[in-house]
């Protein structure tokens, strides 16, 4: 199991910015895309949010597209 999770949703660009990050850094992710998913909505709402993109890495959660919090985050991995 992936231990980075992407929260997505159609038509966001931010969204497509922090996959493409990861791609580019070699980082296999999960994508769920709450526009379609709704147990990956029903997810994304336990975690206290209401929008894209958040991305789970490890035990951290963020949100939005700060690549700086991105990679200190993956460094705990």
């Amino acid at each position: 199991m992936s231990q980075v999770t992407v929260y997505s949703s159609n038509m966001c660009s931010t969204c497509e910015m922090v996959k493409q990050f990861l791609v580019l850094r070699g980082v296999e992710f999960t994508e769920k895309n709450v526009s379609i998913d709704l147990e990956g909505r029903s997810e994304l709402v336990k975690l206290g949010f209401d929008s894209t993109p958040v991305a789970v890495i490890g035990d951290r959660v963020l949100e939005g597209f700060d690549t700086s919090e991105i990679d200190e985050a993956l460094q705990t991995l």
